[in-house]
């Protein structure tokens, strides 16, 4: 739960452009294949499509493009990020038992010790309705894989995607200025995620929010500009589903502790198993050998018959 998955996400897109780019083959330099029969070229008569109401900018096609995909899943992300927020705000509530049952999974000397503690923590998150994935789920990803997929293909097999220009900046090679509005939109959304968590939670969730706009700086610097538009634009809407989450935390946050009053986190006492002292020890042995005598004393009889 400490994973950001927001990383998730990003790694997951770039992997894609990576397994895109090998799946296009070129013959006599025309490409061809299921990628770009069935991504590419739809993809690209979107983008004429969306062109030509801007005087056959592909520019704000992308841009179009990005919001209505972005406003679709707007519902789906803030019903999410909300349902993360839920989580944030019970991991808080119970921290104190959460550490008191951290300790005791370390100081576990012995399988049993390590099982109950672990069964205790198990029990702590479910007896509070804690999900283990921390209330994200893939959705809004698998809604993005085909357009994301289609939109790299069309940039970068379209001969007229290739070649587009916006705002001075060549749509098909790769262009810092918007590698670094990227990123710095994606910094900003984590930056704005922290306002309002307890201090204990930002230090653990800063490391993970700044490594996504890291991530999708260095894919954006090797990627067409046309992707690092996309990327900006969606990395403003997450700006935007961030203010409305943290505009509705304070709600979620008395919300949580109405239910919660009642119902105390439990802490669970791993079982302690004695140590086995030295004259146990030296008991174990005598009936060990005890019977390892009458054993023999039998076989020894047997064959004496």
């Amino acid at each position: 739960m400490k994973i950001s998955k927001k990383v998730s996400v990003t790694t997951a897109l770039a992997a894609l452009a990576l397994v895109l780019s090998g799946c296009v083959q070129t013959k006599n330099g025309k490409p061809y294949g299921l990628v770009y029969d069935y991504l590419a070229v739809p993809g690209q008569h979107v983008m004429d499509w969306l062109a030509n109401f801007f005087g056959g900018s592909y520019g704000w096609a992308i841009i179009i493009l990005t919001v209505i995909v972005r406003m679709v899943l707007l519902p789906i992300m803030v019903r999410q990020m909300r349902s993360a927020t839920v989580q944030q705000e019970k991991i808080s509530m119970i921290r104190p038992q959460m550490t008191a049952l951290q300790k005791q999974q370390k100081a576990a000397k012995t399988p049993d010790e390590q099982q109950a503690a672990s069964q205790a923590m198990m029990a702590l998150y479910k007896n509070n309705g804690i999900s283990m994935t921390g209330g994200i789920g893939c959705l809004p990803l698998l809604i993005q894989m085909p357009i994301f997929a289609a939109l790299y293909a069309a940039i970068r097999y379209s001969p007229e995607l290739s070649k587009a220009v916006f705002m001075n900046i060549p749509l098909g090679k790769a262009s810092w200025i918007l590698a670094l509005l990227s990123f710095l939109s994606y910094l900003l959304q984590g930056y704005l995620s922290l306002l309002g968590m307890p201090e204990e939670q930002k230090k653990q969730m800063r490391f993970t929010l700044f490594l996504s706009p890291v991530m999708i700086l260095f894919f954006t610097m090797s990627s067409p500009a046309g992707l690092g538009l996309y990327f900006f634009v969606g990395g403003l809407f997450a700006c935007l589903q961030t203010l409305i989450i943290n505009f509705y935390r304070p709600r979620i946050r008395k919300e949580i502790q109405e239910k919660m009053k009642d119902q105390p986190a439990p802490v669970v006492t791993p079982v302690v198993t004695k140590p086995v002292t030295s004259a146990a020890k030296e008991a174990v042995t005598k009936q060990a050998t005890q019977k390892n005598r009458n054993r023999n004393a039998g076989k020894q009889q047997h064959h004496q018959k």
